[in-house]
């Protein structure tokens, strides 16, 4: 895969100790990069799931280090309840959702590649994730957690949301960065800040 930096130069955590940022906003932003949440809700089973899927559903710059870490994020979600303020109808709740999709994805791999999910070769857990995004699974857990459903309205979400809620992440959307105390002054369609990414072609 080639990577392509859309912003070349530009970085959100450069405003860090500019008037751009108060204190209150700059020790959110040091919290969540240094102070990753504790796993508090999944199992250690579940915990290893997740980060697999995550890595590939994410595929991260390869010369980050560390990653941006997505699961405990997600876990502290779960472990807080904290919900999306709605709840898809005939669907459990957020926190089961979670346990038995991640079930559901390690026994779809056993049964169509003969072995956990968490064992499995890159190429071949793309191969379950996209059953998976596809409808086309056989474990029996998915007869009333619709598969695409699963897929598409909690592990992307939460998955990619976690990401990009996330300092590291944010050079490559070009972020202009939280807007305490600063604010945002042109907000028209393709009107830009001056403080703001500019996109390179």
């Amino acid at each position: 895969m080639t990577e392509r930096n859309r912003f070349p130069g530009y970085s959100t955590l450069a405003k860090h100790d500019t008037p751009s940022w108060n204190a209150q906003t700059r020790a959110v932003v040091d919290k969540r990069l240094n102070d990753p949440p504790p796993r508090r809700f999944f199992t250690e089973e579940e915990w290893s799931v997740l980060v697999a899927i995550c890595a590939r559903i994410i595929l991260q710059p390869t010369q980050r280090d560390p990653n941006v870490p997505i699961a405990p994020f997600i876990d502290q979600k779960m472990a807080e309840n904290r919900g999306d303020g709605f709840q898809q109808a005939g669907l459990p709740g957020m926190q089961q959702e979670w346990r038995r999709g991640l079930s559901a994805i390690d026994t779809e791999a056993r049964l169509r590649f003969g072995a956990a999910f968490v064992d499995l070769p890159a190429g071949r857990q793309d191969d379950v994730l996209h059953m998976v995004q596809d409808g086309d699974v056989c474990a029996p857990a998915w007869a009333d957690l619709p598969a695409q459903q699963f897929f598409k309205g909690r592990l992307l979400i939460d998955i990619v949301t976690m990401y990009y809620a996330h300092p590291q992440a944010w050079d490559e959307i070009g972020f202009g960065g939280p807007a305490s105390p600063r604010g945002y002054v042109r907000m028209g369609f393709d009107r830009y800040d001056p403080w703001e990414a500019v996109e390179h072609a």
